[in-house]
């Protein structure tokens, strides 16, 4: 008996994938971790997905939306979606349906769109078999909810501003990539404050910290050519057949 031509087409896409997957090129330029992009995920499914003749469709089937507030920080949104997705063989109509959550936290109106990236990756890295090599096993560690010290949720004593200076005028004396990471590290809990409270100044310490790890890695400029020395040397300035003056050249 024939199979259903969807299971034909996944396993044609799953096979494709299985010697390369999708990589993870992108760094987070904060927390230093590697990740593949929702746009890395599409870009590699979508010819492979046309060339087998599948289709995959979206559908919400519930979405929760939770308000989080606190004192020092502005309202943020938590958005959870739970989402089917159905893959239909354009050969026979065959179709199956696989479930995914999805969850993301936003400050504006962006939160839905990023929860249905989020389940739309889950689905396609376990339903198509997409080697994720780096990924943590769940069970390789247990979570703990702690509450996190005042430091790390409230503003600095100086100010955020006064702060973020500081960290950069600190960035600008590293002078090696060991240096710049350790400053990172040591940061980390305010980092993750201030990407809460000012993204404006979170956006800005990421961008000193690539600017400062590029100019590290930069090749150092030649030497320039050093001017030859100024050497003492008395010249007559002849008029009549007699010595009148008596100048400095260069050599």
């Amino acid at each position: 008996m024939r199979p259903p031509d969807v299971y034909r087409a996944i396993n044609a896409v799953t096979a494709a994938l299985a010697g390369e997957g999708i990589a993870k090129s992108r760094t987070n330029a904060i927390e230093l971790y590697q990740y593949r992009s929702i746009d890395d995920v599409l870009n590699r499914l979508a010819p492979l997905i046309a060339e087998h003749r599948l289709c995959i469709l979206p559908r919400v089937l519930e979405r929760i939306i939770t308000d989080r507030q606190n004192p020092a920080t502005p309202m943020r949104v938590n958005v959870l979606l739970r989402v089917a997705f159905d893959l239909v063989s354009v050969e026979d109509g065959s179709v199956h349906t696989v479930e995914a959550y999805g969850e993301a936290l936003d400050d504006g109106d962006k939160g839905t769109a990023k929860a249905m990236s989020a389940a739309y990756k889950a689905v396609m890295l376990q339903a198509f078999c997409i080697p994720v090599a780096g990924t943590e096993d769940a069970d390789a560690s247990t979570s703990r909810r702690v509450t996190p010290p005042s430091f790390q949720s409230g503003e600095p004593v100086e100010g955020w501003d006064q702060w973020a200076k500081e960290v950069m005028e600190t960035l600008g004396i590293c002078e090696s990539i060991a240096a710049v990471d350790r400053v990172q590290s040591g940061k980390r809990p305010q980092l993750r404050a201030i990407s809460r409270e000012r993204p404006d100044l979170y956006s800005a310490l990421g961008e000193c910290f690539a600017q400062q790890r590029e100019l590290l890695l930069a090749p150092a400029c030649p030497p320039k050519k050093m001017r030859k020395p100024y050497v003492r040397r008395n010249k007559a300035i002849i008029s009549n057949d007699q010595v009148t003056n008596f100048v400095l050249v260069d050599a």
